[in-house]
């Protein structure tokens, strides 16, 4: 007689990780969602969207990429789940919108249930941290495909605008000013250069470094900041022209995405200082200024355009809410570039 379990798959671990895991999703939990007694979908009341004048749903996908790699190696997955919903959501508010809801999907070599139930852990504390809900998710074990102790993590959420309320390049124009929101360290970007540095140069993270204050392990799983309930107060409580979230591709490039074909920003490198991580990871690894700065966010995770008049405002807000936030640039008459100031 030959089973699943013989091919590798355990259904029993499956179901004692949904167990494990369902006391820290409740606390995601929104007004909105709706039970589904059978438990294959999620479901959240649309009847919220009546108080809207013309609701439009904003939609993002994402992963972690290959950090999950250095989570396994270190064997800490509780604050994984928190990088895949900052992707996520953070993508979602730069339209100017409210995250509503997220799903999750796993796919591992092994079902480990506590493993499993503090990855899923970490993403409902992600939702917790950006007002949204997860409501629902898939654990896929694939022996043979994975080892017993690798796994993936991707996830996609759903998030509501106001259509005549949306933000983006079309508000956007010179003499606006442009925001840094401090990044918490590398994000969820980068991470294959990382583990290239790592190797070069025989790097070990379970080693504390003078210039970080800790292991080089515990400043590289540094989850992502969550900035979507600090965006929504921003739109809420000031005039925002459009957001720009700082993932691969670093800098420049991203916030060229939330500019207009007839306006330039330019950025005054010496506006901030770089987390530490940076100078480690160039340092060691023999990194350029340039290759830095189109892989990494070197610690801006987020930019706010705003009029320069809310500037003083903006930052007041931003600080209060406890996220450090600075002058990075301007808006000037140019061709849709970002630019650091020659």
């Amino acid at each position: 007689m030959t089973s699943y379990a013989d091919a590798g798959v355990d259904i029993e671990a499956g179901d004692r990780a949904v167990e494990l895991m369902k006391s820290r999703v409740a606390r995601s939990r929104r007004p909105e969602v709706v039970d589904d007694a059978s438990g294959f979908a999620g479901l959240f009341d649309a009847s919220a969207f009546l108080r809207y004048r013309r609701p439009l749903l904003a939609t993002s996908t994402d992963g972690v990429g290959t950090k999950v790699m250095l989570a396994q190696r270190l064997g800490k997955h509780d604050t994984i789940g928190i990088d895949l919903v900052g992707m996520v959501v953070d993508d979602l508010v730069v339209c100017g919108a409210e995250p509503l809801f997220m799903t999750d999907y796993i796919a591992c070599g092994k079902v480990v249930p506590e493993r499993i139930a503090d990855i899923v852990g970490g993403v409902a504390e992600g939702c917790r941290l950006a007002g949204c809900a997860l409501v629902g998710g898939e654990t896929a074990e694939h022996p043979g495909a994975m080892g017993p102790d690798e796994y993936d993590l991707a996830g996609a959420g759903t998030g509501v605008v106001e259509a005549d309320e949306m933000l983006g390049p079309d508000r956007v124009v010179p003499g606006d000013v442009v925001l840094g929101l401090a990044s918490s360290g590398v994000h969820s970007n980068g991470y294959s250069l990382v583990r290239h540095v790592i190797a070069k140069a025989g790097l070990d993270l379970e080693r504390e470094l003078p210039e970080l204050g800790r292991t080089l392990g515990e400043e590289l799983l540094t989850p992502t900041r969550v900035y979507s309930l600090d965006c929504l107060a921003l739109i809420r409580e000031t005039e925002v022209h459009a957001l720009a979230h700082i993932t691969g591709g670093g800098l420049a490039a991203n916030l060229a995405r939330s500019l207009p074909a007839t306006a330039d920003a330019v950025l005054d490198r010496s506006s901030w200082t770089p987390p530490a991580i940076f100078e480690v990871l160039a340092g060691h690894g023999g990194v350029p200024q340039e290759e830095m700065d189109r892989t990494f966010n070197l610690g801006v995770g987020m930019c706010a355009i705003v009029p320069a008049a809310e500037a003083d405002r903006a930052l007041a807000l931003l600080t209060g809410r406890g996220l450090p936030a600075w002058v990075l640039g301007e808006i000037v008459a140019g061709e849709g570039r970002a630019r650091f100031r020659r």
